[in-house]
């Protein structure tokens, strides 16, 4: 018996379309505005956060452990918008909408990816304002750039492994009908649906990546902000307090704003019949805005930040009257 079930295994057959069509957003006029559009936030979103990389690489001042993972939460805006926008100008301004098996999979993987280096960045930061707040006394020693690299380290390796395993169990899908994807990238939940054959190890894996990618940072998040006010019930002054309180503002943003529309896209999707270009509109912004206003957020909302790109306007307008006196004396 165990011999005719191993045979039967080996026999196994998956079927794979050669190429996926990309449906994104069907029948709404004047689509192609919406795609300039994101195309734009593309733009602000590249300069935005290559501008905050900047002035943290060149601020001395910026130099710090927590300024490690702002630092890397603009790289993986960067990244996770460029695995996103470009590919929805090319399928959809320019209609190269049909993308290749292997290509598929390698966009799933990039976009899962950077949208669980996000979330989980944001989980870095709450952590800083708990240590920061809760610890004060103990915060350099505990929130060490060391320490951040080594956690941002097992990060990496975690969801690199996690959403190779998740990309690779599709290989086990056969796909006998439609290769149509109604949405604007390869999108895990809708791929697997497509499928004709036992699904189970896919549904769970779709389970656990909603639970590990989003449900689980915004939970200890959530406990952080908890500890976080509880400690400061405890401060006397009020003063104290409220400089306590604007050291969070920032980060409390950023998290608002990357996990309230997830959570509205839920909700309706549980209460309501979601229509399909509604899901595709509030997923692609909620996958670009927060990228776009993330590095405006942390420029003008945090003290250090503005004073470091003062600094460096300065040092610059200093660099350009010396440079400028030298040539002149050169020709004189």
């Amino acid at each position: 018996m165990n011999s005719i079930q191993s045979n039967s295994l080996a026999n196994t057959t998956f079927v794979r379309p050669a190429t996926f069509f990309l449906n994104g957003l069907s029948n709404v006029p004047h689509a192609k505005y919406y795609y300039l559009f994101l195309s734009l936030v593309y733009v602000v979103t590249v300069l935005g956060n290559s501008f905050l990389m900047c002035t943290i690489y060149l601020a001395r001042k910026l130099h710090t452990a927590k300024y490690i993972v702002v630092f890397h939460l603009a790289f993986s805006d960067l990244c996770g918008s460029s695995t996103v926008v470009p590919k929805i100008i090319d399928t959809f301004l320019f209609e190269h909408q049909d993308i290749s098996y292997e290509a598929c999979l390698a966009n799933m993987f990039f976009v899962y990816l950077f949208m669980s280096m996000q979330s989980m960045t944001l989980l870095i930061l709450a952590y800083d304002r708990l240590v920061a707040i809760c610890f004060p006394l103990r915060y350099r020693a505990i929130v060490t750039k060391p320490a951040m690299f080594l956690i941002i380290g097992v990060m990496w390796i975690f969801s690199v492994t996690y959403f190779s395993v998740m990309v690779g169990l599709v290989n086990r899908i056969s796909f006998c009908g439609s290769n149509v994807i109604d949405s604007y990238f390869c999108d895990h939940g809708i791929i697997y649906k497509l499928a004709c054959n036992d699904i189970s190890i896919n549904l769970l894996m779709g389970k656990m990546t909603f639970g590990l990618l989003m449900c689980t940072p915004l939970i200890l998040i959530f406990l952080s902000y908890f500890f976080i006010a509880l400690a400061l019930l405890k401060i006397a002054h009020g003063v104290d307090r409220k400089k306590a309180m604007k050291t969070c503002t920032s980060h409390l943003m950023l998290v608002a704003i990357g996990y309230f529309p997830l959570i509205s896209n839920q909700i309706a999707a549980l209460t309501t019949s979601f229509d399909p270009n509604t899901r595709i509109f509030n997923n692609s912004l909620r996958q670009i805005i927060p990228s776009m206003l993330n590095p405006i957020i942390y420029t003008l909302k945090t003290e250090e930040v503005m004073e470091s790109i003062k600094e460096l306007y300065k040092r610059r307008k200093i660099n350009t009257a010396i440079e400028r006196k030298i040539k002149c004396e050169r020709g004189n």
